[in-house]
């Protein structure tokens, strides 16, 4: 058997000099370090003997501690002090083998000479636990075999040693008689032993009390250690209770607490069996506490009643009152327990600064992470994890639930007026303002110049003409005289830019400040607190520092601060409501200049919304990038919130207009997808998924997985047996998205290739195929079910974010507009169409040997137009029948693909045609609007054509046709030129080869 005696601490033992602790068990001895004398003092020592025996005795002996005599000729024994006898079955006989820490009293000899005659008798706190090997069960029967002797000596002379203790501590207390001997009988010295331990063991509050002692000795020993940081497995319980952090602590973990009790009952747990606390001493004189608790976890639908192992740990316990509790739970009867372990970590901390209660009560914070370690690799990674994930959820569900029906839950300020009222709203006046910027040398000694010289000249009067003067003209009569003018010019002319510079910068004080939001959708506000240690471009003076934020295109300015490195703002900025949540906040510091001049950065950063989390920007601080803002670790302070103002309606005319241009209705996903899309890539609650699609990734091996596309975001998500690859970038960081024909290594599906910015993405590079050299990420998607579905979202996306406001707005200004001047045909399904002529142009004219009749079979929806448009590259062709519209005009749809020999995009055409009789019925007349979708910047523009066909004047039976070819402008594009150029010279050459292949077959068909 092992004995584990735990030396904790003594209290008054009345040694003037240093001391330490000899301990003896059989033939087994062990010495403890020495300490200097002080009134408490801290071992916080483990040692470990050999027991052979159950009826050997341990003996705690103090000794005085004196450097001469450990000299060479010095009696390395030390000066004996007093001692501590405990035997070893009273250990064996508590409850699993374990004394919780005790305060023993020393018995000191008549020789020992005290600096205090009045002083107590001085204690140690001793912890005891006894582990058996192959003499477990010996000794157990030992003990159960001889019940008569042990037992009935332990009833016998429990009275006899109370009465000793009682009749000692009396004497003691009266001064009626000496400390006894060291030869005084065994029995009397476990009689203070045992009963000093009686007296604290039995009953409950006496545990709890020695708990809570074992907390602050592990504070005492720590001091105050960091908080450590959450698990990686996630978060599974994050709230705040209406108590402090130090009863919420014991309320869970004190060992006499029924928590743990009614969580079993409530799931269902059996056979719980909870070891004492232990304090365990660490390097570096730090000490925790650890206990063992074990229990059977009740039967699932797929696993059967299993047993588990927790040991839990304090890692801290600081003097903030902040706890981590670190919990290793094993279960190795569960399919591959051998391999993983769970882990869990209870942080228990102070509530306060944006959580508290509504009664202004203390709080206490309690988060629970987890993690699963594996000891050795398995491919069924994935599902456990997955299995632990499920099982912990809902423990912990039923863990919360428990929890708050004892205490008070406290919900978070979700006001976010209330959490800025907290601001220091008030403002110096300018005249505060002034006194601060001009009570300098320069003001002040310029000020004293001026008055000085004032006097001087009122003094002085009137003087004789002298040299060149003359009357008007005084002139310097001597060179220091012109040294003083010269100085008092340049303190003026200083001064007066002061003047202009102090004037400038409080013009511009309160341009943003203050200034609510308008419309409804999506508002941020930043709330600017102050800025710390930043940088001076200057060093003779310091910085004038203003921020400038920027989003979605859209600035807000703070106010200026004067002459300081760690401004105060307190200022609340506010931007317009927009569609779509914004992704990014940038903000610079610069240093005011006055406002012509060339404004020097302090630092800039950027804030991405989707990488923190509501709590984390409602307070944060936020690290300056660039040279001087990183030398100087230059940060500022703000709150941040982003609304939703006008709710789920904000996000269905976000899809509305979405729809419109992808060209189908895009409709809201349910609560359960948009969650499970939120947990896939850890994003902030507000962010909804707009579609997702199955797809290949393009690596060195295809990956197949789904793409998730977002108002923000483009993710790719993919779990290969248990191997999840994930990433996802902002719409803000696509430089372009091509397509690319098929190809073998596509599997014959076309590829859709995402380019970054340069230095955007950075996060996402495992998933790219290629990093150019311009520092440029390459992603390719392949293998879509619904490719053309799949690049127009995108597409429509894509254009969405990057658009600025401004063209935004004047698209739909534009629409508004035309709605006046121009016909609208719509479809439920389709685009918009306008029959208004362009700017059309004449781009050829055709004679065809063939009268009109057989030509405007082209446009019957018969065998000819399906043949010659199938020859001429068109897929999928399909017309609807002709309509009348009016008297004199019909109407039809036409739909078909472009074949990739015409398009490398492909793309799908929508044509609206209409047909009309010339006057005299001399010929036809054919207007087309064509609408391209899946053609990079197909949007923009519509394709108008007209085709008139009248009889030929130089040949009988003949016609003549006059094509002119038009496009209308939707939006506005650098590339117009371009575009124009290259669509009018495409659909001249195919509208050439049409009109060929159509005289073809009708003169093949006649012969």
């Amino acid at each position: 058997m092992r004995l584990c005696v735990y030396l904790l601490e003594g209290r008054g033992l009345g040694v003037k000099e240093s001391y330490y602790v000899k301990l003896k068990i059989g033939k087994y001895k062990s010495k403890s370090r020495v300490l200097k004398s002080s009134e408490n003092s801290i071992w916080n020592e483990e040692f470990v003997f050999r027991v052979c025996d159950l009826d050997d005795e341990l003996t705690v002996s103090v000794y005085r501690y004196d450097d001469r005599d450990h000299g060479l000729f010095g009696n390395s024994g030390g000066e004996f002090v007093g001692r501590v006898r405990i035997p070893v079955w009273s250990v064996a006989a508590e409850e699993n083998r374990n004394l919780p820490p005790t305060w023993f009293s020393v018995e000191r000899p008549k020789s020992v000479k005290f600096i205090d005659n009045d002083c107590d008798v001085g204690k140690l706190l001793l912890s005891l636990s006894l582990h058996g090997g192959d003499q477990d069960h010996s000794n157990e029967s030992k003990l159960t075999s001889s019940n008569d002797s042990h037992s009935s000596r332990k009833i016998g002379e429990s009275k006899h040693l109370m009465k000793s203790l009682a009749g000692r501590l009396e004497k003691l207390l009266h001064k009626k008689d000496e400390i006894p001997t060291t030869s005084d009988n065994s029995s009397s010295e476990v009689s203070a032993a045992a009963s000093d331990h009686e007296d604290s063991a039995p009953e409950p509050s006496e545990t709890s009390s020695t708990f809570e002692e074992s907390i602050e000795l592990v504070k005492s020993t720590n001091g105050n250690n960091e908080t450590p940081e959450n698990l990686p497995g996630g978060i599974l319980l994050d709230q705040t209770f209406g108590v402090s952090a130090k009863d919420l602590n014991k309320f869970l973990f004190a060992p006499n607490s029924d928590f743990m009790t009614n969580l079993a009952e409530l799931q269902g747990t059996t056979d719980i069996h909870g070891e004492p606390w232990k304090l365990i001493s660490e390097e570096g004189g730090k000490s925790c506490l650890r206990r063992v608790v074990t229990y059977t976890k009740a039967a699932t639908k797929l696993v059967k009643a299993v047993k588990a192992t927790e040991e839990q740990t304090y890692i801290m316990a600081n003097n903030n009152n902040e706890f981590a509790i670190h919990v290793i739970v094993s279960t190795p009867d569960v399919p591959y327990g051998n391999t993983f372990k769970v882990e869990l970590l209870y942080k228990i901390i102070p509530g306060g600064g944006l959580m508290s209660s509504s009664s202004g009560e203390e709080s206490a914070r309690l988060v629970v992470s987890w993690a699963v370690n594996f000891s050795q690799q398995t491919m069924m990674k994935g599902m456990i994890e997955g299995g632990a994930r499920q099982g912990l959820k809902e423990s912990f569900d039923q863990f919360s639930s428990l929890l708050s029906q004892r205490f008070k839950v406290v919900k978070d300020i979700s006001d976010k007026d209330q959490m800025l009222a907290n601001l220091e709203t008030e403002h110096k006046s300018c005249l505060e303002l002034a006194v601060q910027y001009f009570w300098n040398f320069t003001v002040v000694s310029t000020v004293f110049m001026l008055l000085y010289i004032l006097v001087h000249i009122f003094l002085c009067g009137s003087h004789e003409l002298r040299g060149l003067e003359f009357g008007g003209l005084d002139l310097p009569d001597s060179f220091g005289e012109i040294i003083t003018c010269a100085v008092l010019v340049l303190q003026l002319e200083r001064v007066y830019y002061m003047i202009l510079y102090f004037v400038e910068a409080t013009l511009r004080r309160e341009n943003d400040h203050g200034i609510k939001a308008r419309g409804d959708g999506w508002v941020l506000t930043v709330a600017l607190i102050e800025g710390a240690n930043l940088a001076s471009t200057n060093s003779t003076e310091m910085p004038d520092p203003y921020v400038v934020f920027t989003c979605n295109g859209k600035t807000k300015t703070s106010s200026v601060k004067l002459q300081t490195l760690d401004p105060q703002w307190n200022e609340i900025l506010e931007f317009d409501a927009v569609e779509e949540p914004p992704s990014v906040l940038d903000l610079e510091v610069f240093d005011f200049d006055g406002p012509f001049d060339q404004v020097s950065s302090l630092g800039h950063a950027e804030i991405n919304f989707l990488k923190h989390t509501s709590a984390e920007l409602a307070d944060l601080w936020v690290p300056l990038d660039g040279k001087l803002a990183q030398s100087c670790q230059s940060k500022l302070h703000l709150r941040i919130f982003l609304d939703n103002n006008n709710g789920v309606e904000t996000i269905r005319d976000y899809l509305a207009n979405l729809g419109k241009e992808v060209g189908k209705k895009m409709n809201l996903r349910s609560p359960h997808r948009n969650s499970t899309f939120q947990k896939h890539f850890g994003l902030p609650p507000e962010e909804f998924l707009v579609s997702d699609f199955s797809c290949s990734l393009k690596r060195k091996m295809p990956l197949q997985g789904r793409l998730f596309l977002s108002a923000r975001i483009v993710g790719f998500y993919a779990n290969l047996f248990g191997h999840k690859t994930r990433f996802f970038f902002l719409w803000e960081d696509i430089e372009d998205i091509r397509v690319l024909p098929p190809s073998l290594a596509s599997v014959g599906s076309p590829l859709l290739e995402i380019i970054l910015h340069k230095g955007r993405g950075l996060d996402s590079r495992h998933g790219a195929k290629v990093l150019d050299e311009q520092g440029r990420l390459h992603f390719y998607f392949h293998s879509f079910v619904s490719f053309n579905a799949a690049s127009r979202t995108i597409m429509a996306l894509w254009r969405t974010r990057t658009l600025e406001p401004d063209q935004k707005a004047e698209i739909e200004e534009d629409e508004r507009d035309g709605d006046g001047g121009k016909a609208f045909l719509l479809e439920e399904s389709g685009p918009h169409f306008v029959v208004e002529d362009a700017k059309m142009t004449k781009v050829y004219t055709m004679e065809l040997p063939l009268n009109i009749k057989s030509l405007m079979k082209m446009f019957e929806g018969g065998e000819l137009e399906h043949k010659v448009m199938s020859k001429s590259g068109c897929l999928n062709y399909v017309t609807a029948t002709w309509e009348n519209v009016t008297s004199e005009v019909q109407e039809r749809r036409v739909c078909y693909k472009f074949s990739h020999r015409i398009s490398i995009f492909g793309g799908e055409v929508n044509s609206t045609q209409q047909k009309s009789t010339l006057p005299n019925d001399n010929g036809w007349i054919v207007n087309e609007i064509m609408t391209l979708q899946n053609v990079p910047f197909g949007d923009h523009f519509r394709v108008q054509f007209r085709y008139q066909i009248e009889k030929s004047s130089f040949a009988h039976n003949s016609c003549k046709c006059d094509l002119y070819i038009g496009l209308m402008w939707l939006k506005n594009t650098k590339f117009e030129p371009r575009i124009t150029k290259n669509v009018i010279g495409m659909f001249t050459r195919r509208s050439q080869e049409i009109l060929q292949l159509v005289e073809r077959e009708i003169l093949l068909t006649c012969q």
